[in-house]
């Protein structure tokens, strides 16, 4: 914390969701756990703050102490990515509650930023530039539709699919949300980031407003994005609106990054510098508080 004049704590918590669902169904455990801290440390970039610490909580039907271990390895590789410390958690075991194969998750974390340092976005104005950072797939979120347009519980989610690169549906749902702390914290040390966005649940439409001031808009130019094969499948075959997919999912961009036009290039490169391959997709505009998708 050297160098923080006036710090402020900042926090956020968060869970899992029906992601979870897909979890049990793949008897796979050991991923969730980066879910579960990216979608609180994600939050809390948002404003320019580092994460502190984290917590975990884990309520089971049933202590099976090996899954319970996975769940928790899980939560320390996502803690080991945002650079948090995990100093402790709580596993409650709840039977008749909960059944005995299943669990939820949820945590917090909390994080610190310099008063004087908390992303401010009045300087934001027309001509500024919209940055995504791809997402790893669906992240948490929209995972009630998922399970529904794709029966989950009755279909194959095993079998690798050609649409999706050789990996199966199950894997390439479960893949873990991606964290963005490290390449963000590059970012703001290098450029003066004006905003930025967790894209979450209610996609494009609900997160990136929340971070525009009043009277100015983002167009999003669709041809600029890179939509990974599976919203695309989920598309078809649940027979699913383009907005609804755009107001629902991150449509592979996990975060955005508003910068002003001549730092652009700059952030472009901080960001691939720290391994994301960064990319324009759009612009701020004077206008209603809206997000344009052209």
């Amino acid at each position: 914390l050297t160098g923080i004049t006036k710090p402020v704590l900042v926090s956020g918590t968060d869970g899992v969701g029906t992601k979870l669902k897909l979890a049990f169904l793949m008897d796979k455990h050991d991923t969730v756990g980066i879910d579960c801290v990216a979608m609180c440390v994600n939050d809390i970039i948002c404003c320019g703050a580092k994460p502190l610490f984290f917590l975990d909580y884990i309520a089971v039907g049933k202590n099976f102490p090996e899954k319970v271990a996975a769940i928790v390895s899980g939560v320390a590789e996502g803690c080991v990515q945002s650079g948090a410390a995990l100093i402790g958690g709580e596993t409650a075991e709840m039977p008749g509650f909960y059944p005995e194969d299943e669990y939820d998750l949820a945590g917090f974390a909390v994080g610190v930023v310099d008063k004087d340092k908390i992303l401010d976005n009045k300087t934001m104005e027309a001509g500024d530039v919209v940055i995504a950072l791809p997402s790893s797939g669906v992240h948490s979120n929209g995972f009630s539709l998922v399970r529904r347009v794709f029966d989950v519980e009755n279909a194959d989610i095993k079998t690798p699919l050609a649409e999706l690169g050789g990996k199966s549906l199950g894997e390439t749902l479960l893949a873990p949300t991606k964290i963005y702390v490290k390449p963000m914290l590059a970012l703001f040390e290098e450029v003066k980031v004006k905003a930025v966005s967790h894209i979450t649940g209610g996609g494009f439409y609900e997160n990136i407003p929340r971070s525009i001031p009043k009277g100015f808009g983002a167009k999003i130019d669709k041809s600029a994005l890179r939509i990974p094969p599976i919203f695309k499948l989920l598309a078809e075959k649940g027979n699913i609106p383009e907005r609804d997919m755009f107001n629902t999912f991150n449509m592979g961009v996990g975060m955005i990054a508003i910068v002003s036009s001549e730092d652009a290039d700059k952030a472009l490169q901080v960001l691939k510098e720290a391994g994301e391959d960064a990319y324009v997709i759009g612009k701020v505009e004077q206008g209603s508080k809206e997000v344009e998708i052209i």
